[in-house]
């Protein structure tokens, strides 16, 4: 007979269990790594002799956090120059201090480009956030003040952008010419430098390079969970890669490692493959699956940022006169692409920032299950930022559950009452309370590398609304603080 492991009992101030059975309790039991009991030192004795670990006697603990939409390249934005508005802390630890104008992003990135010997290699850098830059958008020639012979490319915080200064558009052959839906175009029906989207962005990518979609690397996946780990997070996903060989080789032995820390759920990027290339891998990679390790959710892409004007907004559109945003895919592809993951059985995740994106995703998704019904569906949409009350009870009637990018409301959420939404809409922003009160499955986000790792912020934003002046912004969609940390423990 085998002989049991030993049995190692915590004790902690509170622990906030999440069962409501037992809501609270002051000892949890461990053997082989897992949780055995929980309850007061009573409770879990009968399990049988134990060690009374007493580390955590002054701490508050609770269930680790589940990191529903983040992305694994936090780890490889940090080989490049942060150029964002807001100070942001590396995982070397280095603090990069914000940027607060044109100015000073580019005397940055030219300290950047002065540190690089080739001269002809790309400087890229990230986290352009020019929507905080009152009066005007980056231009290619800010950009060539850095460099009048290398590219420059920089990724807009969103990740849903590209400024590139005018060796870079030459290269990539963008000129007035080019016909390809977000490059913008100036006034003098030159291009801007602004490029939006996959379609455009995609010019840029393929022939420069992109360090920011590399194979994920055995280093990568350690530094994104590391970072992980310090916020609480025990569960990430890593929410659109295209899953290429070496990728999948490097997800499937680092997870059976005893020491990494991190169980990631990947998904498939549909835009990357045909759909039937696509169903054919996912459904071959579920067979890899193992405990720290889940493949079999499918990412598909609809519009793009809201603050980045290429979201798809309704009528009356952006407040301050944009022109509507971008398809990623035009709608007649995207409902192909649902009917054919809906019809393989696989599990669906649908980025949607503007409301009209997420009409377009509802509309597919009641088309798909009156069709094929199905079962325990769970499709999932991401962001879904400006849905109102009659979407969020569409959602409700077809079983759909959301995710809701909460981090929004501080970050953007006076950009957003002031120039991309108005007061009416931003007041709804992230309708956690409304996704509640219609029995939505909810859970809460933070983007990652979009905004920084932190569960615990990213409930205090969907308790609390409030802006970086202090503003509480739809007061009325506050959810209670047992609500938030159910979304970032046991939400969708």
């Amino acid at each position: 007979m085998t002989r049991p492991a030993p049995i190692r009992i915590l004790r902690a101030r509170r622990i906030i269990t999440m069962d409501h059975n037992r809501p609270t309790a002051t000892h949890v039991a461990i053997r082989d790594g897992r949780i055995l009991g929980v309850g007061d030192l009573a409770d879990l004795t009968g399990w049988g002799s134990y060690e009374l670990d007493e580390r955590f006697a002054d701490k508050v603990l609770m269930p680790g956090f589940v990191e529903g939409h983040s992305h694994t390249f936090e780890g490889s934005v940090w080989t490049t120059p942060y150029v964002g508005f807001d100070d942001r802390i590396g995982p070397d630890g280095r603090r990069w201090p914000g940027l607060k104008s044109i100015d000073a992003v580019v005397e940055r990135l030219i300290e950047a480009e002065a540190s690089m010997t080739d001269p002809d290699t790309p400087l890229f850098a990230w986290g352009l956030d020019p929507i905080f830059f009152e009066g005007r958008r980056m231009i290619a020639s800010d950009l060539d003040r850095v460099s009048k012979r290398r590219p420059v490319i920089v990724m807009h915080q969103s990740c849903h952008l590209l400024n590139i200064n005018s060796v870079a558009l030459a290269r990539v052959g963008i000129s007035a010419a080019t016909n390809i839906h977000g490059v913008l175009m100036g006034e003098d029906g030159q291009p801007t430098g602004e490029l939006a989207e996959a379609a455009a962005t995609y010019m840029v990518y393929r022939t420069l390079g992109n360090p920011y979609r590399v194979a994920v690397s055995r280093e990568s996946m350690y530094r994104f969970a590391h970072a992980a780990c310090i916020a609480g997070i025990t569960t990430a996903t890593d929410l659109h890669m295209a899953l290429d060989d070496a990728t999948v080789a490097t997800y499937r032995k680092v997870t059976v490692e005893d020491d990494y820390p991190l169980r990631v759920v990947p998904a498939f990027a549909a835009m990357t493959a045909s759909t039937e290339e696509g169903v054919a891998k996912v459904k071959a990679l579920v067979q890899h699956n193992n405990p720290k390790l889940k493949f079999g959710l499918v990412k598909i892409m609809t519009d793009g940022s809201i603050q980045g004007f290429s979201a798809r907004l309704r009528w009356p559109g952006y407040y301050n006169g944009a022109p509507n945003g971008v398809w990623n895919q035009p709608p007649e592809v995207l409902a192909k692409v649902v009917d054919a993951y809906h019809d393989a059985g696989l599990h669906i995740h649908a980025h949607v920032n503007g409301d009209e994106a997420s009409e377009l995703l509802l509309d597919l998704i009641e088309r798909a299950l009156t069709r094929l019904p199905r079962p325990d569906h769970r499709y999932t949409l991401q962001h879904c930022q400006m849905a109102d009350e009659a979407q969020f009870k569409r959602m409700a009637a077809l079983g759909v559950a959301v995710n809701l990018f909460s981090n929004h409301l501080f970050y953007w959420g006076e950009q957003h009452l002031a120039i991309t939404m108005g007061p009416d809409r931003a007041a709804r922003i992230d309708a956690a309370a409304t996704a509640l009160r219609h029995g939505v499955a909810l859970a809460i986000h933070s983007d990652a590398p979009v905004t920084p790792l932190g569960p615990l912020f990213t409930a205090w934003c969907a308790v609390n609304r409030r802006t970086r002046a202090e503003r509480v912004l739809g007061e009325a969609e506050c959810i209670p603080l047992e609500a938030a940390l159910h979304a970032i423990t046991m939400g969708p």
